[in-house]
């Protein structure tokens, strides 16, 4: 169930486009979003879309993955275990701005006269592209040419190319170049999602230089003790007349170049960006490697990155692009709609994490502040699935990521009184920063869904160093955690429980046996006793290390083993479905057809206790279950399960239309599968949750690949075997997409009546098409008939609970 509408602003003024997203005039209304619609970065670096003159802005951001500030949580009653410090992704150094004036008179977006503008995001060029003529109040039309880029192969670039030209006159003209520290923070005083606002000085000023026309400003964090360093440096090129001088003010620098144009004569200005920063780096050593990016970004020019940002879309659109094409008179939706909002959503996926090394993605990426920057479960079931078949390098680095927490996750669960390991809910530097336990803390289902991560990946890529490496790791602290949190119930003849936990949903908090999570903690409990077992058999050497680390006991797989074997699934035998929880079905239902649409989310406008009373769902839970482990339900579950639970769900979450999208499709209810498909697709692009502003949904756009692919297509992939049972709905015509498998390249393209399965690249693949096992030869394309109700029937007959 949706509950919020999608947001249309004038088509006129935003014309779709498959491989770009256009602005063809200065629309004030639309600001706030187009910021984020706009936004550029590289997984390090990330800028928010706005106008290189600064103003107007919604906010002037610039945010450097994994930097932050500290500060204490404050409790008005404090208890055993709370988190005690809050981290905050900072907003850093801006080093976008370009103010142009001539004959003095300021260039200002909101009062020029505007005889063209147009501002594209290239998808497929990786720039952030703006075409002006302004014509003053004097009558002299200048022409206003910028490109902004965030290098995606240099990982601590950004540069920008600025050209102005006076097109009928000569004027005075001054383009001021700038850099400033202590930017201001957003603030979320109503909305607990956004970020918290700092009352003291948070970057401290540490080295202030310039020279010629470079500029260098480092700072300190106050509390966290992280440095950071930006510098500038510029090349301009004009056969006009020109000074130009540096200039240093409080909070930063600028140079400023005045020329004397003349007609028709181009003032060409590039300008290089770059940022380090670090954990404990002194900020002088972090200004020594700026001056050598900034060296030889000037030496190979911005033509270079040019030619380098295309060469990494390309190869990135190679891996990882899905080609939808829809039937017009069936989707209601304008021509190419969908296809600009996936390649948009896939976009900012790559932006989000092509170089978020030793990092991971934060909930908004770098688009904003929201959720404070931190890290969730988000990134591991759904974005992860994506980086594992598209990106399996990317996705490898996070889940190394993940193991670098470990740590401080055994610390983690002795503040929580239980043995091993309990990763953060949400955090930066892997110290849980929720201050809510209830929604926050008690999902301990965090630890099983790294680990299902870690499968899912280690089955399609084959990567069994990382597995021994660091992932048995890691299994074996999370099975530690779970059986010292369940216990053996007397009660129910045995069978292994998990009290006092929360679900993926957090508007039903602190339950016990919440079925998501027993399914995801008996998944969690087996890949650890198995992996470790064969281990010890099959090798020794890693076992031994294994065992250096962690002190295994041999008994404690034993007690793994039998743990998963006996964990406890509620289920309803009345209605034959499965309760959320134990006392899930218990609760009154919410009426839901009776809440003002302007009521949602909920949490904005009721108190938690109000929430927890009801039957109602902000985000997938049982359903998510069956898609994550749809074995362990038979179809006719998956159909009940569905029809009960999808009434209750608010969309109060981005992350649940491509659960329920995904889980309609496998059951046949190809019209709600759509429905949910295209909320899920133009979740930011069409504003559906109307916080676009505050940054991207990253999940939920991890999650429009899964749409596709698991959806759509019907991909399942267990143990490591490859199927798919396509449910094209009738208002797609055709779809087509790639899969990197143990280092092999798979494309799948079909239509009502067919899919091609075609092996690029490799030696040869095994998949099965609904029950047919199908080997896949190099450069052989295998065609095979769709027959979408053959499929659905073969899959009833072969599942089971």
């Amino acid at each position: 169930m949706i509950r919020h509408e999608t947001l249309n602003p004038p088509q006129h003024l935003y014309p779709i486009n498959e491989w770009k997203i256009i602005e063809t005039a200065y629309y004030e209304p639309f600001l706030a979003q187009t910021e984020t619609l706009f936004a550029i970065g590289n997984g390090y670096v990330g800028m928010r879309g706005n106008y290189e003159e600064g103003r107007p802005c919604f906010q002037n951001g610039t945010f450097i993955n994994g930097f932050h500030e500290t500060w204490p949580i404050v409790y008005g009653e404090k208890a055993y275990g709370f988190a005690k410090t809050g981290q905050t992704m900072l907003n850093v150094t801006d080093a976008k701005q370009i103010k142009l004036y001539v004959d003095d008179e300021p260039f200002f977006l909101p009062t020029a006269s505007l005889q063209l503008y147009e501002r594209v995001l290239d998808m497929r060029a990786g720039t952030l592209d703006r075409e002006i003529l302004w014509e003053t109040a004097s009558g002299k039309r200048v022409l206003i040419e910028s490109r902004r880029l965030v290098s995606l192969q240099h990982r601590h670039v950004a540069a920008i190319s600025y050209q102005v030209t006076v097109l009928n006159a000569e004027a005075p003209v001054v383009i001021s170049s700038k850099i400033s520290g202590n930017q201001t923070n957003q603030v979320g005083e109503e909305d607990p999602r956004q970020a918290r606002g700092f009352s003291h000085q948070v970057m401290i000023p540490q080295v202030h230089r310039n020279r010629d026309w470079r500029l260098l400003l480092a700072h300190r964090v106050a509390n966290s003790g992280m440095t950071i360093a930006c510098g500038v440096d510029h090349q301009l090129i004009t056969d006009c007349q020109y000074e130009a001088k540096a200039e240093r003010f409080d909070e930063g620098s600028k140079v400023v170049f005045c020329v004397d144009a003349r007609p028709g004569q181009p003032i060409q200005l590039f300008k290089f960006i770059t940022y380090h920063s670090s954990r404990s780096a002194p900020c002088e050593e972090l200004c020594e490697r700026a001056e050598r990016t900034l060296d030889r970004s000037m030496r190979d020019g911005f033509d270079s990155l040019l030619k380098g940002q295309r060469s990494f879309l390309d190869d990135f659109w190679s891996r990882s692009d899905v080609e939808v094409e829809g039937d017009p008179a069936l989707h209601h939706r304008p021509p190419g709609e969908l296809q600009q909002a996936l390649r948009w959503n896939l976009f900012q996926i790559l932006q989000a994490s092509a170089r978020a090394e030793g990092t991971g993605i934060p909930a908004k990426g770098l688009t904003g502040q929201t959720y404070e920057g931190h890290y969730f479960w988000d990134t591991e079931i759904y974005v992860l699935p994506f980086l594992t078949y598209t990106a399996p390098r990317v996705a490898r680095n996070l889940l190394k990521f993940r193991h670098s927490m470990l740590d401080r996750a055994r610390q983690r669960a002795r503040e929580v009184n239980q043995k091993g390991a309990l990763f953060p809910w949400r955090t930066i530097n892997g110290e849980e920063a929720s201050a809510y336990y209830a929604a926050g803390t008690a999902q301990y289902h965090i630890n099983a869904d790294i680990v299902y991560a870690l499968k899912k990946y280690v089955e399609a890529s084959g990567d069994i160093s990382l597995l021994y490496n660091e992932g048995a790791e890691i299994l074996v602290e999370t099975a530690r955690l779970w059986y010292d949190l369940g216990f053996f119930n007397p009660r129910l003849n045995g069978q292994f429980c998990i009290h006092g936990v929360t679900g993926p949903d957090e508007y039903t908090t602190v339950v016990n046996n919440n079925t998501y999570t027993n399914l995801m903690a008996r998944l969690n409990l087996l890949y650890a006793a198995e992996t470790v077992t064969h281990m010890r058999q099959e090798a020794p050497d890693y076992y031994a290390t294994l065992v250096h680390r962690t002190g295994l006991r041999d008994e404690e797989i034993a007690d793994w083993a039998e743990a998963a074997a006996k964990m406890y699934i509620p289920y309803d035998e009345e209605t034959g479905i499965h309760p959320q929880d134990d006392n899930f079905l218990d609760r009154e239902i919410w009426d839901l057809a009776s809440t003002p649409k302007d009521k949602f989310p909920l949490l904005l406008y009721h108190h938690p206790l109000v929430i927890y009373r009801h039957q109602v769902i902000k985000q997938a839970d049982i359903v998510l279950a069956m898609f994550l482990l749809g074995s362990e339900f038979s179809p006719e579950e998956k159909r009940r399960n569905f029809t009960y639970y999808d009434p209750l769900t608010t969309g109060d979450s981005s992350l649940s239309a491509c659960i329920q999208s995904i889980v309609a499709a496998e059951i046949g209810d190809m019209e709600k599968a759509l429905h949910y498909a295209r909320y899920a697709i133009l979740m930011d692009l069409a504003d559906v949750g109307g916080n676009v502003r505050d940054g991207c949904h990253i999940a939920s756009m991890g999650g429009t690949w899964m749409v596709m692919v698991y959806g759509f297509a019907g991909m399942r992939d267990e143990q490591g075997e490859i199927t798919f049972r396509p449910h094209l709905p009738p208002a797609i015509r055709r779809l087509r997409f790639h899969l990197q498998v143990r280092g092999q390249q798979l494309t799948v393209e079909m239509d009502h009546e067919e899919v091609i399965y075609l092996l690029r690249d490799g030696r040869s693949l095994d998949i099965r098409h609904c029950s047919q096992a199908v080997t896949l030869i190099p450069g052989q394309p295998v065609r095979l008939p769709i027959g979408m109700e053959d499929c659905l029937d073969k899959e009833r007959a072969t599942g089971g609970r």
